[in-house]
This record gives C-alpha cells, sequence and structure tokens, in this order.
C-alpha cells in the first residue's frame, strides 16, 4: 500500500553561527508523544532546504532570518513552522512550534547515519542478470535473480511493490527489503526478478494518473517474461502489491503467491483504517476522530459512485477545523490513481483462487491493519491450500517495533524479519 504521510510535518533549517555562518548539513530530533522524528537541515551560499527522512521529504525551502535578539528564526510558511535557536557550543538549540505546540530541538552538525546491516553486499553465491519485459507500450527494467544451478524446474518469483512509486529494491529510508528478499531467495535455490515501478526515473510521468491495474497488467507481463525460462513462476507481493498478487490468482496466473500485508478488505475501508490511525497518532479525540472518519466515508462514497463532490466539500468546510482535512481530500480525489483505489473490492473474487497462498501480516501494522484482512482471506480462500500468518511486534515492513508508526521504519536497522524471511523460502521450497 502506499504508504501514507502523517498529516503533522516538521521542517526546519538553521546556520552554524549566527556572526559566522557555515555551510553543510545539521541535523537533531523532535520527540512528539514519544516519537522520534530526525530532521535535517542544510545550508549552501544561496539558502537552506531541510530534509525529513522519516516522511521521506527532501529539498523542502525555508526562509532564515535573525530575530532582533539575535536568534536564528527558520520559518516554514507551507506548514505555519517556525524554528528559533541560538549557538552554543557546536549545537543549536532552540524551540520548533507548530500549530501551537511546541518542542524542545537541539541541532548537531552533519547528518545522520542509518545502519541497514541486511542490505546485501558482494560477493555473491549466485548470479544477475539486467532484463527488460513490456506491457504494450510500456518498458519495464529489472533484475533477474539467478541461484547456482539453476534450471527450468527452479521455483521463481516475480515481485511486486507497494503503492507509490518505487524502485526495484522497494527502497525507502535506505532500507531495501526487496533486495534482502531477492538475496534470501537465491541463497536457498529459488529466483526471483524485481523490477522498477513504470516511468521510474521519467520526470515527465505522473505516475498517479496509473492504477492499480496498471500496475497489475506490469506484474502480469513479468509472470509472461518469466515462463519462457521457468515451469513454475510465483509471485511475491507487499502491500498493495499482496492485493495485486492476489488478484493475479484470481485469473489464475500464477501458480502460487506470497502477500505481504496485503490488503483483502476495500480500498475504501482501507483509505479510512489509515486516516483514522492518523488522526489518532496526533492526539485528536475519538469524538472528533469519528466526525471527520464520517465525513470522508461519505466523500469517498459520493466519488465512487461518480457523482460530483463540490457541493458537498463547501458545507463540510464550515466545520470547525475541517479546513485542511477538506483540503488534503480534494488533492487526493482529483488523482486517478485514487478514485480507482477506493473501488477495489477483491473479496468476492478470493474463491476463484485455486493455487496456494500464504498471507502474512504484523499486528502492529498500521496501514494496513491485521485481524480484519486475515478474516477476509480465511474466509474468502475457501477452494486453494493456503496459510495465514499473523506476527507479534512486526509493522507494515515486517520490522520488529515498538508502535508500528511509519515514523520508527527509517530508525529500525532491521529491514525485514528474518523470521519473516526463513518462512517465505520454507513455504515455497
Amino acid at each position: 500500500m502506499k504508504i501514507k504521510k502523517l498529516l503533522i510535518s516538521t521542517f526546519i533549517c538553521l546556520t552554524t553561527s549566527l556572526a559566522n555562518a557555515q555551510n553543510g548539513s545539521w541535523s537533531g530530533e523532535l520527540n512528539i508523544q514519544g516519537m522520534k522524528l530526525p530532521l535535517v537541515f542544510n545550508f549552501t551560499d544561496k539558502g537552506c532546504t531541510i530534509d525529513s527522512p522519516s516522511q521521506g521529504a527532501k529539498g523542502i525551502k525555508a526562509e532564515k532570518s535573525i530575530t532582533p535578539e539575535g536568534k536564528l528564526k527558520v520559518t516554514v510558511g507551507m506548514i505555519g513552522a517556525t524554528f528559533e535557536g541560538t549557538m552554543e557550543e557546536q549545537a543549536i538549540t532552540g524551540t520548533f512550534t507548530q500549530n501551537g505546540m511546541s518542542f524542545p530541538l537541539t541541532l548537531k552538525p552533519g547528518k545522520q547515519k542509518n545502519n541497514r546491516p541486511q542490505t546485501p553486499v558482494p560477493p555473491f553465491p549466485y548470479t544477475t542478470e539486467e532484463v527488460t519485459f513490456s506491457n504494450g507500450d510500456i518498458t519495464l527494467n529489472g533484475t533477474l535473480t539467478l541461484p547456482e544451478g539453476w534450471d527450468k524446474n527452479t521455483k521463481v518469483v516475480v515481485m511486486v511493490t507497494g503503492s507509490g512509486q518505487q524502485n526495484r529494491d522497494e527502497e525507502l529510508f535506505e532500507h531495501k527489503p526487496f533486495a534482502v528478499i531477492a538475496d534470501a531467495l537465491a541463497r536457498k535455490g529459488i529466483a526471483s526478478l524485481r523490477y522498477d515501478d513504470r516511468g521510474w526515473g521519467n520526470k515527465g510521468i505522473t505516475f498517479t494518473n496509473f492504477t492499480t491495474n496498471d500496475f497489475k497488467q506490469d506484474a502480469a507481463a513479468g509472470i509472461d517474461f518469466l515462463r519462457r525460462k521457468f515451469k513454475s513462476v510465483g509471485v511475491i507481493g507487499h502491500s498493495e502489491g499482496g492485493t495485486i498478487a492476489l488478484m493475479l490468482a484470481s485469473e489464475g496466473k500464477a501458480d502460487f503467491i506470497v502477500s505481504l500485508a496485503g490488503m483483502a478488505i476495500s480500498g475504501k475501508q482501507t483509505s479510512l483504517n489509515q486516516s483514522i490511525a492518523s488522526l489518532r497518532s496526533i492526539g485528536m479525540q475519538e469524538e472528533t476522530v469519528k466526525k471527520y472518519s464520517d465525513a470522508i466515508s461519505d466523500i469517498f462514497d459520493k466519488v465512487a459512485a461518480g457523482q460530483d463532490i463540490d457541493e458537498y466539500l463547501k458545507g463540510a468546510e464550515n466545520m470547525e477545523n475541517f479546513k485542511p482535512i477538506i483540503e488534503q481530500a480534494k488533492k487526493l480525489l482529483t488523482s486517478p490513481y485514487i478514485r480507482h483505489f477506493i473501488t477495489i473490492d477483491i473479496q468476492s473474487s478470493l474463491p476463484n483462487i485455486k493455487c496456494p497462498v500464504l498471507a502474512l501480516n504484523g499486528k502492529k501494522d498500521t496501514q494496513v491493519e491485521y485481524k480484519q484482512n486475515l478474516e477476509v482471506l480465511e474466509n474468502g480462500l475457501t477452494n486453494c491450500i493456503h496459510e495465514t500468518i499473523a506476527y507479534d511486534d512486526l509493522n507494515h515492513l515486517f520490522q520488529h517495533c515498538t508502535t508500528g508508526s511509519i515514523v520508527e521504519y527509517h530508525q529500525i536497522e532491521e529491514t525485514i524479519s528474518q523470521e519473516v524471511l526463513d518462512k517465505i523460502i520454507s513455504w515455497i521450497k
């Protein structure tokens, strides 16, 4: 699933000294209700930009000035945030303020370095090939990983990424889950194909103009490509890719599938669940959460039915503190991707699946709720061999975690649980 950005954004910028500014990067962490939100501040001669690694944001512009009291002040108008600080022994100590809330923040020279111990490094006991395959006029670029001694009877999988445009490694915050999975599979005699999402690297393409159905057809083209060399072709899909794996299985195109945090409930309900989790994460009261979620649900229904929602949105904007959420809804609902996504409901097609299915979810997943989705799969997979597992203490990326919040993803060194890797391999073999 398309990974969802938190509504609270924290962007700042700084200088090393008010009297003698130095160019370069500085970093610090905000502590927001127990969640650590790292920030990186980059200075050049021309100004400054900010990065929020845990939110996937880079190069955000900010304005800097010196207050009458001699403090450095940084303003990010687009989110109504400011930072004021003073230089103290190679650190800038100050306060970040947004929407009436203030947080202490200390900035030190340099960028935080992330340790990713599971990322594969050569030499490898297997071979890889750079390959291309096509879906109509769309050309997809990927890596075919081949275990030692492979032949046509070797099992092979095509890997399908989650929502949002991603590269073949499904790279996120320097984690490379698909590279880790491909490496683990190859070492146990299983081949794999992972590929960049359509249009990767092409800034002229608007990715949200494509839909889940388009991505399903890309994955089907990957299956066809693999069938030229292999007899048994499966699919491993993560998040939205897990849903696509289930779709392909229901159409009889895969010999086996592994769904990692795949969505089995409707796209509308998944989007609502994500919105509710996000609102709760910033401390919103349950009464207000319900009011917002009911309104968003109505909007989704009208969009799915093809109705004009402008009048509804005008009325909703009169609700206290509702305007930011409505404005966000407007932006999201203009894209073909979201308009299609909220209409997805694969439950009725699950009985059509005849091939073996492995479905894994994390109990601390805040993006694809595990219980609802696994219950739907258990009830719907009536005509195939299947296994469903919910893992304690794992998040949407199958990392061991504390809260499951998106903010934790980049802070965790583990890319994917070894227990999950071992299960995927043993099940396929």
